[in-house]
């Protein structure tokens, strides 16, 4: 009679040990290989819409190791010593980037790479150059403010980065070492780099690769799916 509880015990051993051996390889997959991130903001439109949930490739720009352990989604915890794996390759202009905000590291943010170091970036009447060539624009890339801001005066007087512009009339500015230069495809719409300044390179998280799953969270409960935009492609 005590067989059948040596069975289910053996059972129930098996299957704890293989939903910890489950829970610990998802984890080092996130960590190292692969996130999931949700767009929160429209920053991004259209290439990326309020909703979409995407899959993050966090190997090609170099695995890096935990720089904090604690409780999720809380303050409490520590800074423990990292380090980042060799990269295949190092973010390019035109790369759709998720990074540390260097403002405050502890929230994520996706934007476009414009440039890396020792390339000049300047914005002329909405109009963006790198090293005085024009910078390709993304297909679904937009601007939603028909006025260009000129040069701040009175009138515009929007604070940028190191005041060298206004949203639509910014730089010349040069990326310095180890960093690089962001912007929103919804260029009239996006906190980025000509706010708050260079991504450094120990904030890089990783690439956009693949839209697998969006929600219309303002469309009714039958239409909330877009289905259209699952499997895209980030470009």
């Amino acid at each position: 009679m005590a067989k059948p509880v040596v069975k289910q015990k053996k059972r129930y051993k098996d299957f704890t040990e293989g939903l910890l051996a489950a829970l610990i390889a998802a984890l080092i997959i996130r960590q190292f290989v692969i996130q999931a991130y949700t767009i929160p903001t429209s920053s991004m439109e259209d290439t990326l819409l309020v909703g979409d949930f995407l899959l993050v490739n966090k190997f090609t720009y170099g695995m890096r190791t935990p720089d904090w352990i604690g409780i999720p989604y809380t303050d409490i915890g520590f800074s423990v010593p990292w380090f980042r794996f060799p990269a295949i390759h190092d973010p390019k202009p035109y790369d759709v980037v998720i990074f540390r905000y260097p403002e405050n590291p502890s929230l994520d943010y996706i934007k476009r790479c414009i440039a890396t170091e020792g390339q000049t970036v300047n914005i002329v009447d909405k109009n963006l150059f790198v090293d005085d060539e024009p910078f390709p624009r993304p297909p679904e890339m937009k601007f939603i403010d028909r006025r260009t801001l000129p040069r701040p005066t009175t009138k515009y007087g929007i604070r940028t980065y190191r005041r060298l512009g206004s949203r639509d009339n910014y730089g010349p500015i040069t990326v310095p070492e180890d960093a690089y230069w962001v912007m929103g495809d919804n260029r009239d719409n996006s906190e980025d780099s000509r706010y708050w300044g260079f991504v450094p390179q120990d904030h890089i998280v990783g690439q956009g690769l693949v839209i697998y799953f969006s929600l219309n969270y303002d469309a009714p409960f039958y239409k909330m799916i877009r289905f259209n935009r699952i499997g895209q492609v980030i470009r």
